[in-house]
């Protein structure tokens, strides 16, 4: 059985959401994108998941963005899966 250790997070600057991402390190992860990324506020969301649920969540979160902003990914988000 996998183990639960995976985070789903989204960055946003104001209101609007600039990337969409997971990680089993939400503290070390958020201090990395303050390196090269602007934005506000890193947001937790849903509870801790397996790696593969985060996954699929991911892509889906992402492909949702899209299709509600005329195709484009989220502003850091370099494609469609998150990867």
């Amino acid at each position: 059985m996998s183990k639960r250790n995976t985070y789903k997070y989204e960055l946003t600057k104001g209101n609007k959401v600039v990337y969409v991402g997971i990680t089993n390190n939400p503290e070390r992860r958020e201090a990395e994108h303050r390196q090269n990324k602007n934005f506000d506020k890193m947001k937790i969301v849903g509870n801790v998941s397996t790696l593969d649920g985060a996954s699929q969540w991911e892509t889906n979160r992402i492909q949702t963005y899209m299709n509600n902003h005329k195709g484009q990914t989220p502003l850091y988000n370099q494609n469609e899966h998150g990867k």
